[in-house]
């Protein structure tokens, strides 16, 4: 028995110098992420996570799990739901948490067998740098009351600098004030601010009316009078009874300013806004519109659901004719090769369709959508539209694209531009269908007047990547396709 005992903490005592020594190379280990609960269980991905050895004479050895980067684009996350809690036991494949990134939210399972000793970022925590610590895990149940309560980290570390370097930028814009607007000329007037206390956000460092807004409401000042205004009120003094006009004036005054809610942006809406902001300024659009006769495709649907009993929709009709005409037109299945400075011509074509969620707008693809026959188009976007709305789409769901649609044509909209999807080239904006008197040549030959239906499509390209001329043919060729709709079956 005692040869026992000298061989157990023989082996306590390589262990633990096994483990200072892998404390300072800072190991990475995988981690599986995979769709919160996707009704498939489609096959989960791996990502390197960095975790962390600790161990000291006051400690246990414990694991320290860091945020990790599910996305190319993730900088930051959000805790959406520890599904274990501190001291629950983690086996090979649990899920420990939720975790909400740019796209989705993705499930962080284990491949590690420990005990969760410490949740160092709790549930529902915003705005998490990647790298930062969320979680230490133990191997011994014994040891989860020796494991510190905070641990410190090259994140955190930037974390803190972070507020000195902004607060420093934001002094050296605060005084880097080149005009000043009207308006905020007259509230600077009004309040007796100084404009080179204040930040400003316009353009070449124009202070708008809104930065002297932002400045009255975090210093709650009030107007003052002016000199004029304090001689009639001294003359009116000396001749009268005050009169309680100017706390009137106050409080209106406080109320315009306050009269606002701020709405807190999801993390995948604060993407979505960037992304945008960078293809509207960056991307060089050009758009191209055109209307369309929608009676043959709306009878082609009739005849579908009633003589085969196929049900598909309007939009399921609109993604196979862009994708024909793609095929027909391939310059326009290209994107913008940034590193290249140059085109390149797309292999396959893949639809983007905006889905609209509550956390913003998605876009899942149909892949290889020249392909496939209406009635797996349709089953396939019913069932992406439904992932999209419940937040269980996978990376290969809604990452890349070759062409992008977006259909307001549900609503009273009846033309639209839409914004580029970088790196995308093109995207279609749909409208309404609206029914219309025009001209048309009847079978003898003579023309009279008809009621049809006319739906209008507009197509806003990157002029980097082709021309208003390749534009213009592809139009051409989408609007045959909605012409001779049988088309579509070939």
């Amino acid at each position: 028995m005692r040869n026992i005992r000298v061989l157990v903490s023989g082996l306590c005592r390589v262990r633990s110098s096994f483990v200072s020594r892998t404390a300072r190379s800072a190991p990475r280990r995988l981690f599986t992420f995979s769709p919160v609960k996707s009704i498939l269980r489609s096959p989960s991905y791996e990502c390197s996570v960095r975790v962390r050895w600790l161990a000291s004479s006051a400690n246990a050895p414990h694991l320290v799990l860091e945020m990790p980067a599910l996305s190319p684009t993730m900088n930051q996350g959000n805790i959406a739901k520890w599904i274990k809690k501190e001291g629950d036991k983690i086996d090979v494949g649990d899920v420990i948490c939720e975790i909400e990134t740019d796209k989705a939210t993705l499930e962080f399972e284990s491949l590690e067998e420990g005990y969760l000793a410490k949740i160092l970022v709790p549930e529902g925590s915003k705005d998490v740098l990647v790298g930062q610590p969320i979680a230490i895990t133990v191997e011994d149940p014994d040891d989860i009351k020796n494991v510190p309560t905070t641990i410190s980290s090259g994140a955190e570390t930037k974390e803190e600098k972070v507020p000195q370097d902004v607060g420093h930028k934001e002094s050296a814009k605060k005084t880097d004030i080149r005009r000043i607007s009207p308006s905020a000329k007259l509230l600077i007037s009004e309040y007796g601010l100084d404009a080179s206390s204040m930040k400003a956000s316009g353009p070449r460092g124009t202070l708008l009316k809104g930065d002297v807004l932002e400045a009255i409401k975090s210093r709650g000042a009030s107007p003052q009078p002016s000199k004029s205004s304090q001689d009639s009120t001294s003359s009116t003094m000396q001749s009268a009874q005050p009169t309680a006009h100017k706390p009137p004036q106050l409080a209106s005054s406080k109320q315009v300013v306050d009269s606002h809610e701020d709405l807190p942006n999801s993390q995948i809406r604060k993407v979505i806004a960037k992304r945008l902001l960078e293809s509207k300024q960056g991307t060089p659009h050009f758009y191209l519109s055109s209307d369309v006769i929608l009676d043959p495709l709306l009878a082609f649907r009739n005849h579908l659901k009633e003589q085969h009993n196929v049900k598909v929709s309007v939009n399921d009709i609109i993604i196979k004719a862009v994708a024909t005409a793609l095929r027909s037109v391939p310059e326009a299945n290209a994107y913008w090769n940034a590193e290249k400075g140059d085109t390149s011509l797309c292999d396959s074509i893949d639809i983007s369709i905006a889905v609209a969620t509550e956390k913003g707008l998605m876009t899942p693809i149909v892949s290889n959508a020249d392909q496939k026959t209406l009635s797996a188009i349709s089953s396939e976007v019913k069932e992406l539209a439904e992932k999209a709305r419940a937040g269980k789409l996978t990376p290969e769901q809604f990452q890349g694209g070759t062409f992008s649609i977006s259909n307001l044509g549900m609503f009273p909209v009846d033309h639209f531009c839409a914004i580029i999807n970088p790196p995308q080239a093109c995207i279609l904006a749909v409208g309404q269908g609206n029914k219309v008197v025009e001209p048309i040549i009847d079978s003898d030959g003579t023309e009279k007047p008809a009621v049809v239906t006319k739906m209008n499509l507009t197509l806003s390209a990157d002029n980097r990547v082709f021309d208003e001329n390749i534009g213009g043919k592809f139009l051409s060729a989408l609007a045959l396709n909605f012409r001779n709709i049988q088309r579509l079956l070939l």
